[in-house]
């Protein structure tokens, strides 16, 4: 783990909540971007992130949250 790694994380995490902010309540993007702001937020690096994401349920948001992640991580 570096300092950037974490900083990085924290970027992603704030952009996630930008996304859970601005979306419907209930949807399967809000609870995505939710998931992923605070896993973000809790986790040191991308992987830790990743794997943490895996584990949440229902299936559309662990694979909406992933999806969100991966867009995010790469700069999209």
């Amino acid at each position: 783990m570096t300092a950037s790694d974490t900083s990085e994380n924290l970027d992603l995490a704030a952009s996630a909540r930008e996304i859970a902010d601005g979306s419907p309540s209930g949807s399967v993007q809000k609870a995505a971007a939710g998931s992923v702001a605070v896993t973000c937020a809790t986790t040191r690096s991308l992987d830790e992130a990743r794997t943490v994401l895996s584990g949440v349920k229902p299936e559309p948001v662990r694979q909406a949250a992933l999806d969100l992640l991966d867009r995010l991580s790469v700069g999209g």
